[in-house]
């Protein structure tokens, strides 16, 4: 069967599961999407990837990272083959130079670990068939867009702090968000730094 490649859309909250969240992938060269409800964890490790965020302590994905570039171990793909009762299973195909050995994984813990190894992303036309959805963008309900990685949009209040702040004490406060493990915040003030870099070198 063969393989048809993913790319991550984004996170949003879980329409379904309290506490949960909605990881979206999308078909590359197509509109079908695959909802896939996770974990708050597996949300975060995922969605501070996304936001290029680097936290003061590794995640237990970032760790696992690192423990396999130290014994120069890749992971070459993820392929989330299989889809039974509503759980998606997934395997990492990992080379350590030699020998290729696929290895089961959680497909949370597998797209975490995919967008860190930047490696691709595969299911198959089974899958898309029984679990793809096509969203109309016209057509698409507040409820149903994935507006973006973070957990919510900021207050005007913050908007109104975050842009009377010069930018060297914006860069104070990423740095303090991030050593703090505020990420949802970091992600609102790297969005003002960038605002503010868009600004100054647009004509």
């Amino acid at each position: 069967m063969g393989k048809i490649k993913l790319n991550v859309l984004g996170i949003s909250y879980s329409q379904t599961q309290s506490g949960a969240y909605a990881l979206v992938l999308t078909e590359e060269n197509g509109d079908r999407r695959i909802p896939i409800i996770v974990g708050g964890f597996e949300a975060q490790a995922i969605a501070i990837q996304l936001e290029g965020l680097t936290p003061p302590r590794p995640l237990t994905h970032d760790l696992f990272y690192n423990f396999a570039v130290a014994f120069k171990i890749d992971i070459l793909e993820v392929n989330i083959y299989k889809l039974e009762e509503g759980i998606f299973y997934s395997k990492l195909t990992c080379y350590d130079g030699k020998n290729t050995i696929n290895i089961d994984s959680r497909t949370s813990d597998a797209i975490a670990l995919a967008l860190r190894f930047k490696c691709p992303i595969y299911t198959n036309e089974d899958i898309l068939e029984r679990a793809g959805i096509v969203l109309e963008v016209e057509k698409e309900t507040h409820s149903a867009r994935v507006h973006s990685v973070r957990h919510s949009e900021p207050e005007e209040s913050e908007v109104e702090e975050l842009r009377s702040m010069s930018l060297e004490e914006l860069k104070e406060s990423l740095e303090e968000a991030i050593r703090t493990e505020n990420y949802e915040r970091a992600s609102h003030i790297r969005d003002e730094i960038n605002r503010r870099n868009k600004k100054k070198f647009s004509p």
